[in-house]
C-alpha cells in the first residue's frame, strides 16, 4: 500500500512537472543550471557562483534560501516579499526559469533540497551539472531515516545526462559514494584526499567550511569554462550571504555572528571557526535553539555540542511551531554532565536570550547566535510573527 503511494505521488508531481514545462515552453533547456545539494553549504555556494558569473559580466539568476534574483534583482510576490523556501514548487521553479529566460540569463545557480528530489520538483530540469557539498545529520523526521535521505540526493546525480558534470566533495564519507554508477562526467575537489580541484585560493570567508565551499565554486566555474585568473580575482572579493556566518563588531569590542547553522555538523563548524578566530582571554558566548516538529534526534546532539564549544551556552527558541520550547530545550538537556549543565541558561523567548547574551558580553568575546540566520520571522503556537537574530543585535548594540 505504502509502494503505491508512492507511486502516485510520484506521478502526480511529475505531472505537475510536465505540464509547467508544457505551459513555459520548457524554458530549463534554454539556460545553463546548475544544481547544487549537500546538508550544509548548499546557499553560500550557490550564491558565490551567481555572483562570480555577474562580476564576470555574464546575465544569471540564483534559486536560493534566501532569496531568488534575476540579473541583479531580487524576485518578489505580489505582497511584494521574498519567495521562501530553498527548491520551489515545479510550476513556481519553471516560471522562475521562464523569466530568467526571457531576461536573457545564460546562467542559473540553484540550491537542490532533499525534499525537492523526494518529490520530484525538478524532475526534467536540464542541469549541466551538479555539486555535492557534504551529508550530515539533518531532515530525518521527513526521511525517517539516513539512507532515505542519502538517496534523495543520489537521486539528483543520476538525473544528469552524460553530457553534464557532477563534482562531488572527496573528504565528506559519501563523496564518492554519490558518484557510483552516474552517467555524468564525475569530478572531485577537497584538501585531504586526492582529488581533481584542490587549490590554494584567497578569499575573505571565515572558516574550514567556507574553504570547501570557496573551492567547490571554483572547481564548478572552471568547468564552466570561465577564466581561471578572473575567478580568482573574484573570489578575492566576495562576502558571504545574508546569515551565512554574517558578524559585525560593537563598539564595546564584542564580534557578534550570526549564521543559520541548523545542524549538528553545521553547529560544530561555526563553533570552531569562532574558537580559532577568538582571543585568548576571549570567551564564546553561543545563543541556539531547535525548530518544533522537527527531527527531534538532534536536539540533545546540538544541546552536547554547543555545550561543549562554548563558554556560556543560552539554549533558546527556534521556531519551535506547535511545540512547548520549554519540552524543546529540556531535551537538548539531555545527557548534558553536571559540569556543562552549570555552563548553560535557560531562556525561551529568543529576544531575551539576546539581550542576555549581550549584557554578558564583554570586550574580546564573541557571540555565536545561531539556527535563524536569513530568516526573519519566528512561529510560536502556529503563529508567525517577524523577529530578526541580526536586526535585534544592530538595535541593541546601536549599530
Amino acid at each position: 500500500m505504502k509502494d503505491l503511494k508512492k507511486k502516485l505521488k510520484t506521478i502526480w508531481w511529475r505531472g505537475k512537472s510536465i505540464g509547467a514545462m508544457y505551459y513555459y515552453g520548457n524554458p530549463s533547456k534554454k539556460l545553463k543550471i546548475v544544481g547544487v545539494t549537500g546538508t550544509n553549504g548548499k546557499t553560500t555556494t550557490a550564491t558565490l557562483l551567481y555572483e562570480i558569473a555577474i562580476a564576470l559580466g555574464y546575465k544569471a539568476g540564483l534559486i536560493s534560501t534566501v532569496e531568488n534574483i534575476i540579473n541583479g534583482k531580487v524576485v518578489v510576490n505580489k505582497e511584494g516579499k521574498t519567495i521562501p523556501g530553498t527548491t520551489p514548487d515545479s510550476v513556481t521553479l519553471t516560471r522562475l526559469f521562464s523569466e530568467m529566460a526571457e531576461k536573457g540569463c545564460e546562467y542559473v545557480f540553484m540550491e537542490v533540497s532533499s525534499h525537492a528530489l523526494d518529490q520530484n520538483r525538478v524532475w526534467g530540469v536540464n542541469f549541466v551539472g551538479g555539486i555535492f557539498t557534504n551529508l550530515t545529520h539533518d531532515h530525518l523526521d521527513y526521511h525517517k531515516n539516513f539512507e532515505n535521505y542519502f538517496e534523495a540526493k543520489k537521486k539528483f546525480f543520476k538525473m544528469l545526462s552524460a553530457k553534464a558534470f557532477a563534482l562531488s566533495n572527496i573528504d565528506n564519507e559519501y563523496g564518492l559514494k554519490i558518484l557510483e554508477g552516474i552517467q555524468a562526467k564525475k569530478y572531485t575537489y577537497g584538501f585531504k584526499n586526492k582529488a581533481d580541484f584542490n587549490e590554494k585560493l584567497q578569499t575573505g570567508l571565515i572558516g574550514e567550511f567556507n574553504l570547501y565551499n570557496t573551492l567547490a565554486v571554483y572547481a564548478c566555474a572552471i568547468l564552466l569554462g570561465f577564466n581561471k585568473e578572473k575567478i580568482i580575482e573574484v573570489l578575492k572579493t566576495i562576502t558571504p550571504p545574508r546569515g551565512r556566518f554574517e558578524h559585525f563588531t560593537s563598539r564595546s569590542g564584542v564580534l557578534v555572528i550570526i549564521d543559520y547553522a541548523h545542524t549538528p555538523d553545521a553547529l560544530e563548524n561555526v563553533l570552531k571557526t569562532a574558537q580559532k578566530i577568538k582571543n585568548s582571554n576571549g570567551r564564546i558566548i553561543s545563543v541556539f535553539g531547535c525548530g518544533g516538529d522537527r527531527d527531534p534526534m538532534k536536539r540533545k546532539i546540538m544541546g552536547n555540542i554547543g555545550t561543549t564549544l562554548s563558554d556560556v551556552a543560552i539554549f533558546t527558541s527556534d521556531n519551535p511551531r506547535s511545540e512547548d520550547p520549554d519540552k524543546i530545550i529540556e531535551q537538548m538537556k539531555t545527557n548534558l554532565s553536571p559540569d556543562d549543565l552549570k555552563k548553560v541558561k535557560t531562556i525561551p523567548n529568543r529576544r531575551e536570550a539576546i539581550l542576555e547574551a549581550v549584557k554578558l558580553a564583554q570586550k574580546g568575546d564573541i557571540i555565536l547566535c545561531a539556527g535563524k540566520g536569513h530568516e526573519n520571522y519566528q512561529i510560536i503556537k502556529g503563529v508567525k510573527s517577524h523577529f530578526d537574530d541580526m536586526e535585534e543585535f544592530k538595535k541593541l548594540y546601536q549599530v
